[in-house]
């Protein structure tokens, strides 16, 4: 159950913050200026890339090392296809990782490292198979760590991730706003400079603009009834969020926010895109999980026994409403089955701006859930 009280409790919830997680989602827009100095200072903006590369391989642990090749992928398009190597292994340990190139990766691609760690043995491996194989290599990392120095011994590029002192305090969760922005940031200013997709110091500094915005709008301080993110949180307690998502942006969005309630929040949550969800989950909201499913249990006792879990569709769309969408038909088939709909939708920008909008939005409500939240 979620404890109401608490959201509008300022200190209260700085108190439960222990991973520092509301902080991490109110400094995204500092990191993106201190990552994006980071890049510059390593010499991203120096170099002369003899095109584009065939293929980008991303490998990392985490969820952000999960989410930024599906965030890149729908930023540069068809141009080169981005592809995560997915770690094998015993444990999720930074020990028992495991990375792999794939036969055919050579000296046409480029290899991407993103790590919040950096003491990975595994990835050290994977830079020097690059290395031998004739695979460009950038890494994001923790400066002075091993995966530091095998980058530079392998002739790569290592770009130093932008932290904050409390970092070092707890272990960092992957879905972690400032993980996400501290380890995106380096690569989008450098597939910026490869010509994969458009992300100039300008656009960087507009979306660092946007995530401030949102975290003015979004912050502790912000009553629940004029916080989007807070107001969200509320309405999912006690409910299975069905996340759909229409536009490009807006389903990398929709993915990493059921990714951080299932770390950060511990709520399970089911995404699918506009128009498929209308097929994908008519069977969820005609079944059991529906609210009209059992309007009046009688015989459940009130006091002891937990509120049935009913769904809840939080719509997320990267564009005002206009032209072909299949808004209108997500609203009647919720509705028609008294699924009550949440919306969210980000302010007139560009691609970049608003997919940073709508993952701020939903980093908030998940850090909300996760801080307010009574087992």
């Amino acid at each position: 159950m979620l404890d109401e009280s608490l959201l509008d409790d300022p200190e209260g919830l700085a108190e439960a913050d222990r991973r520092g997680l509301l902080r991490g989602a109110a400094e995204a827009g500092a990191r993106v200026r201190t990552a994006a100095r980071n890049a510059a200072e390593a010499g991203v903006g120096d170099l002369k890339p003899d095109g584009r590369p065939r293929a980008i391989l991303i490998a990392g642990p985490g969820a952000a090392a999960t989410h930024a090749p599906d965030l890149l992928g729908t930023l540069a398009g068809a141009g080169s296809p981005v592809i995560r190597l997915t770690p094998t292994g015993v444990a999720p340990a930074a020990g028992a990782l495991r990375w792999e190139l794939p036969g055919w990766a050579g000296s046409v691609d480029l290899l991407l490292i993103t790590t919040p760690d950096g003491t990975e043995p595994s990835l050290s491996l994977l830079t020097e198979q690059a290395y031998r194989r004739g695979c460009a290599v950038v890494a994001v990392a923790p400066a002075r760590s091993p995966l530091a120095e095998a980058v530079r011994a392998a002739r790569g590029l290592f770009v130093p991730m932008a932290t904050a002192p409390y970092d070092h305090d707890e272990p960092l969760a992957g879905s972690a706003p400032g993980v996400l922005w501290a380890l995106l940031t380096p690569l989008l200013a450098l597939l910026d400079r490869v010509g994969l997709l458009t992300a100039p110091p300008d656009v960087l500094e507009k979306t660092a603009d946007r995530l401030d915005q949102v975290a003015e709008r979004c912050g502790p301080a912000s009553v629940t009834y004029r916080n989007p993110a807070k107001a969200l949180a509320a309405e999912l307690t006690d409910t299975l969020p069905l996340i759909w998502t229409e536009g490009v942006s807006a389903g990398p969005a929709g993915r990493r926010f059921a990714a951080g309630l299932a770390e950060l929040s511990g709520i399970p949550a089911v995404v699918a895109e506009l128009p498929e969800a209308l097929a994908a989950h008519s069977a969820l909201l005609a079944g059991p999980l529906a609210a009209s499913a059992d309007p009046d249990d009688f015989f459940r006792d009130r006091v002891e026994e937990p509120p049935a879990l009913h769904a809840r569709v939080v719509l997320l769309r990267d564009r005002p409403i206009s032209g072909l969408t299949a808004a209108p038909a997500a609203r009647d088939l919720a509705l028609g089955h008294d699924t009550p709909i949440s919306e969210l939708e980000p302010e007139p920008g560009d691609e970049l701006e608003a997919l940073a909008e709508l993952i701020a939005i939903t980093d908030f409500t998940a850090v909300y859930l996760a801080l307010a939240s009574r087992t």
